[in-house]
Parts: structure tokens; C-alpha cells; sequence
């Protein structure tokens, strides 16, 4: 299913928070010939979407597994399962980061190579910690952000 298919997803820009599921472990590679082990489980990757076509295309990119592999989260994406994502139509990518940040950082650097704020856009999401949790870190001033749900067998992003 693609995010376009998606009558909620919000039109315009704003930023996003994927939910990935890895099974097994998965070597990744960052820049300069560094790389990194994640192990199984759960991931949050927040990232932005202020180019051409806005929320609908980015995540429609990281729904899609057929795909070159551009930034560090394709990795995961193509790899792992795409549960699906948060939309926060007009946020920002390091706010959600910041807004997540209760939960583990499991990789320095990843997501985040441009960034001189944060240390990861990539979470670790301990199965401890609800949905219910993360959606309610997300909220901007009580509004929800958008779940759009990104495999057509699981409905909820747990």
C-alpha cells in the first residue's frame, strides 16, 4: 500500500516518524566507511518531508521497498517491515526527536549526518513502550498526529 493510497495522509509538508520492524539482525552502513549492527526489533526513524510532493511522497518512498538506496533509513526500510507512520503536518524532524527522547539511540549519527542538533533521527522502540506512548510524545498542543498505516495485514503500529 502506498502512502498515496492513504486519504489521511496530510497534503502538504511537515515532518514524520516511521515505524520499522527489523527481524533479524542488520548491518547498516553510515558515511565514511563506518558501519553498525542494529539488532532485531523495533525502530522509530523521524525525518522531514519540505521537498516536491511533501508528506505524500517522502513517505510514500520509505513505504516503497523497490528502491536505490539514498539515505541511511532505506536501508532499514527495505530490509525490515514498515509498520507505518506518524505524519505531523508542519513539524520538524529534530522536534520529534526530542519529543522521543525517553527512548534508546541505538546508532550515533544515523539519519542525522546533516544535523547539528541531534545525535540520531533513529530510535530503538522497546517493546515496554506503548503506541499509545509515542503518540501522545508526538502530539503538538494536544492535536494527534496522523497515523497511516503501512502494511496492509497489521492495523496498529505496535
Amino acid at each position: 500500500m502506498t502512502v498515496a493510497a492513504h486519504t489521511a495522509c496530510p497534503p502538504g509538508p511537515g515532518a514524520y516518524v516511521v515505524a520499522i520492524a527489523v527481524a533479524a539482525p542488520l548491518a547498516v552502513r553510515l558515511g565514511g566507511g563506518v558501519s553498525a549492527r542494529l539488532r532485531p526489533g523495533r525502530y522509530l526513524y523521524s525525518g522531514s518531508a519540505y521537498g516536491p510532493g511533501g508528506l505524500p511522497a517522502r513517505l510514500g518512498r520509505h513505504f516503497r521497498k523497490d528502491k536505490s538506496i539514498r539515505w541511511h533509513v532505506d536501508q532499514l526500510t527495505t530490509a525490515g517491515e514498515v509498520r507505518g507512520a506518524w505524519a505531523i503536518p508542519g513539524g520538524d524532524e529534530c522536534e520529534m526527536v526530542a519529543r522521543l527522547g525517553f527512548l534508546p539511540l541505538p546508532i550515533e549519527g544515523f539519519g542525522a549526518s546533516d544535523c547539528a542538533h541531534c545525535r540520531s533521527h533513529l530510535l530503538r522502540w522497546p517493546s515496554r513502550v506503548s503506541a499509545s506512548a509515542i503518540r501522545a510524545a508526538l502530539a503538538a498542543d494536544g492535536e494527534p498526529p496522523v497515523w497511516l498505516r503501512g502494511s496492509a495485514t497489521r492495523r496498529s503500529p505496535a
